[in-house]
């Protein structure tokens, strides 16, 4: 019977390590590899660094009135730690608002920053599980970009991604995620997400 070797077994671990590193989220690879080449090439561009790209996502979870609800606050924190594998941070009130009974270091929000394939892999999901779940949906907002082709995506509750139990979702709460993109002007960001899936609501005409 053949023996495994002290160096056979390291050799196989290294191998393993390499496979796990070069591993690409499927968004990551279908933009280095088709999508920059064929929206550089369909909106004209002359230079590589005019595509537009995914920079970053930011997923929001506001608290408003719910600051101070304990069960609100832990609901938050979960959601987000199990759809984006992160820790959330908490976000801080910079001024006192007296009409909103709204003190300067109050905690307003939590937060999560995904880059890299994480942030990938999270659009991803969102195209393909999300928002296919949601009710009575028809496409998500044309209007939804700012003037530096930003896009926002708001969930009405976190019910909607199958990471979460029955038992999670009991506490409701909603949560906004803006897509940070590199464009010259919204309508490239918009033919950016188009690339990736997004499915927008038909205009009318």
């Amino acid at each position: 019977m053949a023996t495994t070797t002290k160096a056979e077994k390291t050799e196989k671990k290294v191998t393993a390590k390499k496979t796990a590193v070069t591993t690409t989220a499927r968004l990551a690879g279908q933009y280095r590899s088709t999508i920059a080449k064929e929206l550089q090439k369909e909106l004209g561009l002359n230079n590589p660094h005019q595509v537009p790209k995914l920079e970053k996502i930011t997923l929001n979870v506001g608290l408003g009135k719910a600051k101070d609800d304990k069960k609100v606050i832990e609901a938050a924190t979960n959601t987000l730690r199990k759809i984006t594998g992160q820790q959330p941070i908490q976000t801080i009130a910079k001024k006192s608002i007296a009409s909103f009974k709204l003190r300067e270091g109050n905690m307003i929000g939590l937060k999560v920053t995904l880059r890299g394939d994480r942030m990938y892999e999270f659009l991803d999901r969102i195209i393909t599980i999300v928002l296919p779940r949601l009710r009575d949906f028809h496409g998500v907002s044309n209007k939804a970009f700012d003037r530096q082709g930003n896009f926002s995506l708001g969930l009405i509750d976190q019910s909607v991604f199958p990471e979460l139990t029955f038992d999670e979702t009991t506490t409701a709460h909603g949560m906004q995620a803006v897509m940070t993109i590199r464009a010259s002007e919204p309508a490239h960001a918009k033919a950016l997400l188009q690339k990736f899936g997004m499915p927008f609501e038909k205009e009318a005409k």
